[in-house]
């Protein structure tokens, strides 16, 4: 073993106890999920929809969760929304204990905490109220303002939602993306510190689909409101700076978005680039594509070089293909 390994594992121990000193939620994360599992029985089956899950969203971010069906998502959602309750782990929200809270401070965390918009349109609006009755109907049962502060609340978020001519219309009398946008409002009435959205284009064609994001992203600049959308939609996950990427119960990757600048010509571009999660086992869920591209299977090679971590395909039985790895590739 060569000196300068010797120091990267040494450093590899102090950065290791450093991590173990931290506390469990950054002090900037306004949501705080921490080996969170979520544990359902029927007719004597136990099924384990989410399995050690951690995630941290810090205030004024508009990110999305995507992943298969079963994968855990929805789950997550509720959890977060505060109608179901986690079986272990921890999970905070504007320093909120979601696994602490009586059905008293539930009702309330629902009211005042959290907005939540269903993919289901019929789910978002009462069908016999106008837009907006639907708007100041949540802020009439927190008991918020007057009648006419209430008014004036819910035409600034039909204003800026660019859905004002559904001011005196009810759901019947609206297109479904200007449902999903009335919904919006109903959901911001409040001013709740994190709006949650599950599949809210779902059942909206592409076009209508980007009116429904850019209402998100408007509330997103204008009121600061953090927001999670959970989406299968390509579209929507491309628009937003972070996608968390969630696997069998767990967090598997991330994926970052940031401007860059061409030096040369001047021109700006998006550049993605995809993370792995590691949890604090040390266990990382590499991605899909990656491993039946290399055909991985079962157990793979790891190497320890001075700046990174390699991961190889297991040779074991086969001929050692390292030698033939170009000069300088970990």
């Amino acid at each position: 073993m060569t000196s300068s390994t010797e120091t990267t594992l040494a450093e590899l121990e102090r950065r290791a106890a450093a991590r173990r000193d931290r506390p469990s939620y950054g002090h900037d994360a306004l949501i705080a999920c921490d080996r969170l599992v979520r544990v359902f029985s029927a007719d004597g089956v136990e099924v384990q929809a989410l399995q050690g899950l951690d995630l941290l969203v810090t205030e004024g971010e508009l990110m999305a969760l995507v992943g298969a069906s079963g994968s855990g998502k929805s789950t997550l959602m509720n959890i977060l929304a505060g109608l179901d309750v986690p079986t272990a782990g921890s999970a905070k929200v504007a320093g909120r204990d979601l696994l602490a809270m009586g059905p008293k401070e539930r009702l309330g965390y629902r009211r005042d905490v959290v907005g939540f918009v269903w993919q289901q349109t019929a789910r978002n609006l009462l069908s016999y109220l106008t837009g907006i009755q639907n708007i100041t109907l949540p802020m009439q049962l927190r008991g918020r303002g007057h009648g006419r502060a209430r008014a004036e609340r819910a035409d600034s978020l039909l204003r800026m939602l660019e859905v004002e001519d559904c001011r005196d219309r009810r759901p019947a009398q609206m297109s479904g993306g200007q449902q999903q946008r009335v919904a919006i409002a109903v959901a911001l009435a409040n001013n709740p510190s994190v709006l949650l959205a599950d599949e809210p284009t779902g059942e909206l064609d592409s076009a209508t689909g980007e009116q429904v994001f850019a209402a998100f992203r408007r509330a997103n600049e204008e009121l600061g409101t953090t927001i999670v959308i959970v989406t299968h939609d390509q579209a929507v996950a491309s628009e937003v700076r972070r996608t968390v990427a969630i696997r069998d119960g767990r967090t598997s990757s991330e994926v970052l978005r940031h401007t860059e600048v061409d030096a040369t010509t001047g021109q700006e571009s998006q550049v993605a680039r995809e993370y792995a999660m590691l949890d604090r086992a040390g266990r990382l869920q590499l991605p899909a594509d990656y491993t039946e591209a290399l055909g991985m299977e079962h157990r793979v090679m790891l190497e320890l070089e001075p700046d990174h971590i390699g991961v190889w395909p297991d040779t074991t039985g086969k001929r050692d293909t390292r030698e033939e790895r170009p000069e300088g590739r970990g």
